[in-house]
């Protein structure tokens, strides 16, 4: 009976695993297709991509959706920082080779199970990685660096209402481009040490320069329509940064395009820090019986300017929420009015009795006679 039953047993089980092998080619068929989908879709590359596109792609990608970076309301935040977290997550996966071909082959599952078996291990902050505080800085510093080409800064001229309500600027940028070229080209040479025996017990050592063969490259120029968006708020001397449209390096990447913001003057306000500061002329009358009067904001609305005191030369009235846009928030600075007060460039006698009676210096005149 014993040997009865094994038997049956082993039937069953060689009858199914036909079964059991077309469930698991369809799983490692679903996981590719869910691996195509997911990570190299984040990344906005294909499945085949090198891993030099895959780097350039996660550094644009985690510049612009970093939580530092996105402006907007609370949900559109949260949405961007999740997204930003998923993209972190692609690219632990895709840039390692290892953790690449179980994920192409096996899908998530697979590195869930992989990692269990290696007993965890967290890959470091990979933005930190590319943008500084790496926890592994002595490793990656040890590693060779690619060169990168030389940024190139772009002074840009706005008016202090662009910088008040925010614009779209577009502009045309004549830049050099690498392209193929016919033949080969000396490239990625490095020094090796060379150790040559000259005879018994007598050798010499030198370096020497080798290097591979790569296609050929010609640089052309292309003209390329840029749009620069500049928000409400921005400060002066602040950098509106392009990433990887700077000056082309030949075996390396290209440097970043920035655009400087440079402020024009304004013939009604001037700007320091996020308030607005505004000279305002009164006449003597308005000085010393009140006022009330209106200006046109830098976006059209209007403002009203009004006291019911005395005005005295050099008064600074404060208008708050005013100001300027505070970069990447809901607040805005202060108005601050410095007013300046019209004096009469004479006065007939007439006046003159008449201001003394007003305010009593013609008593005191009297007594002093």
């Amino acid at each position: 009976m014993p040997s009865g039953s094994n038997s049956s047993r082993e039937r069953r089980l060689l009858g199914a695993r036909p079964a059991l092998l077309l469930l698991l080619a369809l799983l490692a068929a679903c996981a590719q297709h869910v691996a195509a989908r997911n990570f190299y879709d984040l990344l906005n590359v294909p499945q085949g991509a090198s891993d030099q596109q895959i780097k350039r792609s996660y550094r644009k990608l985690a510049l612009k959706f970093h939580p530092d970076k996105v402006t907007g309301t609370e949900a559109e935040k949260a949405e961007a920082a999740k997204h930003f977290a998923e993209i972190n997550h692609a690219y632990e996966t895709l840039s390692d080779p290892e953790k690449r071909q179980i994920y192409d082959q096996y899908g998530e599952e697979g590195l869930r199970q992989h990692a269990g078996q290696q007993g965890g291990g967290g890959g470091g902050n990979i933005f930190d990685m590319f943008f500084g505080g790496n926890p592994f800085g002595h490793q990656q510093d040890q590693e060779e660096r690619t060169p990168k080409g030389h940024d190139v800064v772009v002074d840009l001229f706005v008016s202090l209402r662009d910088l008040y309500v925010g614009k779209e600027i577009s502009t045309v940028r004549d830049k050099p481009v690498l392209r193929p070229a016919a033949g080969t080209r000396q490239c990625k040479c490095k020094q090796k040490l060379i150790t040559r025996q000259l005879g018994p017990g007598m050798f010499q050592q030198f370096t020497q320069n080798i290097c591979e063969q790569c296609p050929a490259v010609k640089l052309e120029r292309e003209k390329e329509n840029i749009n620069v968006h500049v928000e409400p708020g921005m400060v002066e001397g602040q950098e509106i940064r392009f990433f990887e449209e700077g000056e082309p390096m030949v075996d390396g990447e290209p440097g970043d395009l920035k655009f400087k913001i440079r402020t024009l003057p304004h013939a009604l306000f001037k700007r320091s820090g996020n308030d607005l500061l505004m000279d305002k002329t009164i006449s003597l009358v308005d000085a010393l019986t009140g006022f009330k009067h209106e200006f046109e904001h830098l976006d059209g609305h209007k403002v009203v300017l009004e006291s019911s005191r005395v005005t005295r030369p050099g008064d600074v009235q404060v208008v708050d929420d005013e100001g300027m846009p505070v970069y990447d928030s809901a607040s805005r600075g202060r108005l601050l009015v410095t007013y300046t007060v019209d004096f009469p460039a004479s006065l007939t006698e007439e006046q003159k009795a008449t201001v003394r009676s007003l305010f009593g210096a013609g008593k005191d005149a009297a007594a002093a006679t």
